[in-house]
């Protein structure tokens, strides 16, 4: 079986949640260490891990303390030698480490100085900068790198790992760093997404999600951007980030074998830093797995005559699903909760028309997940006329067996109503005459 991993990033990502969910997932930290020592940075850091909780949940968290140095934060390491990427390379070539290792540790490496040189105006090779050269960034990069080498995930035919990720969180507010206060994406980050045209969201934290260290790890060696490909899960590891948010801080990281999967390695071509990366295999097979997030508000004060306005606003600022539940809320009055699911994308401009539109003073939202079947929309034609079908499957595109097929309401309400025909009577054409051709198609 192909082995694969998947990280999921729903409080974004760094390089030290890297380092600690592949520790999290069994990688020595004696091997880490014995293999970074190679680089000649021996005296300069000490690395150690730990068991956190993060919000109730237990994670591994790994620290790499500076020696002799005054380190505060991610970002601050104004007291230790900076590093050009020439130095840089030097030091993990001529380390002996384990070749795809030192394959991805160079390739992160350079994606990061394209990335900072674009951003500064300079080449990348005359990038000098603090988050490059600094010793825990040098670690969690090439300390992630030996750990997906140690796990034995495969490579594609490109060298990648077999490695996905989920969306990023673009996070927000302002992050001190080497350069002065900075908004949140900062800069860097911002262009390792622009150069692999990487899928982000807003989760409605205001905090730095995503690190340049991170970003550069994620964007690099990812072979897509997407819901979960198709695997058996053997194990999952938890790397804790620095800071508390109202959700888990945790990164995770899937390991399991892919299932349903066909030449897996020959399909997946994107390159290091590919803007044009081919679809993953995942798109063409159902379920799949996807991050939702759902809005909740409980009303008692409100017209039920606006509540079907508030749902067409809803919908039209992308709410996947809007319902309504009876409740018994404070003074024994009765209420409604309203609850909207939307991509997370589209969370801030569901909660405005919440608050445009409702009396409501407060908003609960989290991050969930859900299945979904893939589908697409199909056409039939009846003795009255066209309807439009929603077709469901399951299992790969091009081995597809049907889960569901509906025929639009709205197809049928329109051509009952110009027909005088029961709509019962047209979905039932719909249906019928779907699959009539479906045979016909197959015998």
């Amino acid at each position: 079986m192909t082995k694969l991993a998947y990280l999921q990033c729903p409080t974004g990502i760094s390089g030290d949640m890297c380092l600690g969910a592949v520790v999290s997932l069994g990688v020595p930290l004696e091997y880490l260490t014995e293999k970074l020592n190679c680089l000649g940075i021996e005296h300069e850091y000490q690395l150690r891990a730990e068991l956190v909780h993060r919000n109730g949940q237990q994670a591994t968290k790994v620290y790499v303390d500076l020696i002799n140095v005054n380190h505060h934060d991610d970002h601050d390491h104004s007291q230790h030698h900076a590093r050009h990427l020439p130095e840089i390379e030097q030091m993990i070539l001529k380390a002996g480490l384990p070749s795809r290792a030192e394959a991805w540790s160079l390739a992160v490496f350079r994606q990061l100085a394209v990335a900072e040189g674009a951003v500064h105006g300079v080449a990348p090779e005359k990038v000098h900068f603090h988050e490059v050269g600094a010793v825990d960034a040098i670690v969690d990069i090439v300390g992630t790198c030996l750990g997906l080498d140690w796990l034995g995930i495969e490579s594609n035919h490109k060298g990648l790992p077999l490695l996905y990720c989920s969306p990023l969180p673009t996070g927000g507010g302002t992050v001190r760093a080497a350069h002065g206060q900075m908004a949140v994406p900062v800069p860097a980050v911002l262009k390792l997404w622009e150069m692999r045209a990487c899928p982000v969201y807003s989760n409605g934290i205001e905090r730095e999600m995503v690190t340049p260290t991170g970003a550069a790890i994620a964007t690099t060696l990812a072979v897509d951007f997407s819901s979960p490909p198709p695997m058996t899960v053997k194990q999952v590891g938890l790397g804790a980030g620095s800071i508390h948010l109202p959700i888990p801080n945790i990164l995770r990281l899937w390991l399991g074998e892919a299932t349903n999967l066909t030449n897996l390695t020959d399909k997946l071509t994107v390159g290091f830093t590919d803007k044009s990366a081919t679809k993953s295999v995942a798109k063409d097979t159902s379920p799949t797995l996807e991050s939702i997030s759902v809005l909740e508000t409980q009303i008692d004060d409100l017209s039920p005559q606006a509540i079907g306005y508030v749902f067409e606003a809803l919908f039209a600022a992308g709410a996947l699903d809007v319902f309504t539940q009876s409740v018994g809320m404070k003074k024994s009055r009765p209420g409604i909760l309203l609850t909207v699911i939307c991509h997370p994308e589209n969370l801030h401009n569901c909660e405005a028309v919440l608050f445009r539109e409702t009396t409501t003073l407060g908003i609960r939202h989290s991050t969930q997940e859900r299945t979904i079947l893939q589908r697409e929309i199909q056409q039939v034609e009846t003795e009255y006329g066209v309807v439009r079908l929603k077709v469901a499957w399951t299992g790969q595109a091009n081995d597809k067996v049907i889960a569901n097929v509906q025929p639009e309401y709205e197809d049928c309400a329109e051509l009952a109503r110009k027909q005088n025909v029961a709509w019962r009577e047209i979905q039932r054409l719909a249906l019928q005459n779907w699959y009539t051709q479906k045979i016909k198609f197959h015998s």
